[in-house]
Formats: structure tokens, sequence, C-alpha cells
């Protein structure tokens, strides 16, 4: 018997259960697994990408050739999707399987290298491999993983892949922000995570909203208006209905939103009468269980228009943010019988960083009273 490490990598599909599936196959054909690391997400080692990796080291004891294993692992990559192309650049893939270590032994042959050559140079592959064989030593170099780990210059982040809830105790959430905060990403993200039904606005749709912001004083009551209908239509459809397929609801914006915006646009007497017509139309649809709250400085949610790109966008000013984001905060100081939840994301970036989107989520579990919470953020601890 032969004791031989592998690593593998997915960033393309179900990855999780893409490795799930690669791991099971490799038992199947290759032989007993005797040890896996921890699962970790990992930054895209030389080439750019938007998905980032989900990596796992595991050992096998087998008694087939390394010619036969590698034969064995690549007939499985292909099974699970792999597609090999003439591209010399790294490029994404649904399952990527490599011989790290098959015993001491040192093969070098035109379609096989053992030790791999890049064990030293990637800490994709080092940190897994510190899980599950630390003292191992590389037959070449003479240095041990843990060795071999202080010494490598990669400074791709890798971190674990922590388990997710199955469910959150909100079965209606909210998320809202500024325009830039990423309210929408998280949304997104969270529908996805717990399979729940994802409500999104539709701005996009609505016309007015290019000439609001080309001239506010002309647009803002038809804009204000249309948005007030949509948000209106679009969750009498997803909240009133029962949905046999999701058990949970996460939307992208709250009814208040309307009042909130009119409220910086309108003039006073367009204001009352606006206000009026809001409280009669959503006056029957339910509120959410949590509303989580992404605060962000106005310079932070400039960067983050500017660099999504939306041309009718680029001009808004930092003074009609900060508008904005008082309007929000005024208004959590009279809910009384809603949970608010606010996260500081200025130093977080739960798109690329799985830990701050872990920590969200360890968050998102909490039991909430009624009223407002805050976590990460001192600057309004006194106010709200």
């Amino acid at each position: 018997m032969s004791s031989v490490f592998f690593i593998l990598g997915s960033n393309s599909g179900n990855s999780l259960g893409i490795l799930e599936k690669a791991i099971a196959l490799i038992a199947e054909r290759v032989g007993t697994i005797t040890v896996s690391s921890s699962i970790y997400r990992t930054e895209p080692w030389g080439f750019e990408s938007a998905d980032w990796f989900y990596n796992q080291a595991i050992c096998c004891e087998t008694m087939l050739s390394p010619k036969a294993v590698l034969n064995t692992i690549l007939n499985i990559e292909t099974e699970l999707g792999r597609t090999r192309t003439a591209q010399t650049t790294y490029e994404s893939r649904t399952i990527d399987i490599d011989i790290l270590y098959f015993d001491n032994e040192i093969i070098s042959t035109e379609n096989l290298q053992i030790p791999h050559k890049h064990i030293q140079y990637r800490r994709f592959v080092l940190v897994p491999l510190c899980d599950i064989a630390p003292d191992f030593v590389h037959p070449i170099l003479k240095k041990t993983s843990l060795e071999l780990l202080y010494n490598c210059e990669d400074n791709g982040t890798v971190t674990p892949y922590l388990e997710f809830p199955k469910c959150l105790p909100y079965p209606y959430m909210a998320i809202e922000g500024v325009i830039g905060a990423g309210k929408t990403t998280l949304a997104t993200m969270l529908s996805k995570t717990f399979n729940a039904k994802l409500v999104l606005e539709t701005f996009d749709t609505n016309p007015f909203l290019p000439k609001f912001y080309e001239n506010r004083e002309k647009y803002a009551f038809p804009v204000e208006l249309s948005f007030m209908a949509e948000r209106f239509q679009q969750l009498q459809d997803h909240l009133i209905a029962p949905d046999l397929f999701h058990d949970m609801v996460v939307s992208d914006y709250i009814t208040e939103k309307s009042l909130i915006f009119a409220a910086n646009t309108l003039p006073e007497d367009v204001f009352a009468l606006y206000s009026k017509l809001f409280h009669i139309i959503f006056a029957q649809l339910p509120k959410p269980d949590l509303l989580v709250y992404l605060y962000a400085s106005p310079e932070k949610l400039k960067q983050n228009i500017i660099k999504r790109g939306r041309d009718y966008e680029q001009n808004i000013e930092l003074d009609y943010l900060t508008q904005l984001q008082d309007g929000y905060l005024e208004h959590f100081k009279n809910e009384q019988n809603l949970r608010v939840l606010i996260i500081d994301v200025n130093d977080m970036d739960f798109v690329n960083n799985p830990l701050d989107y872990h920590k969200i989520i360890s968050l998102l579990q909490d039991d909430y009273p009624p009223g407002v919470s805050i976590r990460n953020l001192h600057v309004f601890d006194n106010e709200l």
C-alpha cells in the first residue's frame, strides 16, 4: 500500500457538491481515504477570476501505481465536467485533482511530476496540506509542509470555509442601505445560501430614474410615485400568496424606503400628499421580521458607485448620499416594533472575503428584540 496526497479544487458549478463527489469517487476507485483537511476558500492563483476556489487536501491509501492513479483522477475530472482546452494559462474549472506526493517517490515524466512542482509556491496547497501532513518531508526540498508554508512567498488569501446554518430565524428579511452599500449583492447571496425567495427592486426598468438624476426638481414626484407603485405591486405578489418552494423571503428594500427617499426629493406640501398615499397603500403589507441595514460612509458609497459604473449614477453628490443616510437613521429612531440590525460594512468585503460573509451570517442567527441593534459600529451608538 502507498500513501498518495491530493489537492482538490473547484470554482465553477456546485463546487462543494463536486468536491464531495470527487472524494467519493477517489475512495471508490483509488483507495481508502485516511484523512482529509478542512475545506478552504481561496483566491485564484495565476489568473483573475470573479469566483474563488474551494480547496481540500486528502490522503489516500492505494495499491495502484502512480500512472494508474493519474489516469483514474483524469477520468474522474472528466466525469465531473472538467474540460481541458489547449489554453496554456490558468482558468476556472469544475474540478481539479492534483497529486502532491506518492509516498517519498520522485517521478519526472512528460505527464507526471511527483512531488508536484508547485507545492512550495502555493498557499492554497500548503495550508490544507498542513492540516493533514504538517511534518511530511518534501523528498527533494527536504522541508516539512509547515516549513514550506512558513517560507512561502505567496500572499493569496486562504480562509477556512465554515458550515452555514440550515436556516435563519427570520422568515422575511429585508436588506437595506444607501445606494452603493451592497444590499442587492448581499440579498442575492443570502437567497442562494438559504434557498430563499429573492425579491429585488426593479430600479433598472424605471423610465424616470435617469431623468431624475439629470433634473431632480422636475422628475422627483414621478420617480417616487412610480417606485411606490412598483414596490407595492411586487411585494403584494411575493408576500401575500404562500410559497410552497421557499420557507424564507429576502428582499433588498423596505416599503418605507419610499418615504425616506421622497422626504429628500419632494417639496414639503407634495411630500405630505405622497405620505398620505403611502400609508393608505402599504397599510396591509407585512413588515420584515428583521431589517438589516448596511452602513457605509458616503465616501465608501461613492467609491462603490464609481466602481459599478452605472452612467446615470456617476454624478450623485456626497451631500445627497449623506442626506439619505441621515434619513434612514432618523427613521430607525422612530421604529419601535421592527427589529433593525445595523452592520458597519466599511471595512468588510463579504463578496470576496468568505470570513466577512460568515461574520454576517453569524449575526443573522441572533435573536434580536424590537428596536435598533448595532454591530461593529460605534459612531452612532449614542444616537440610536
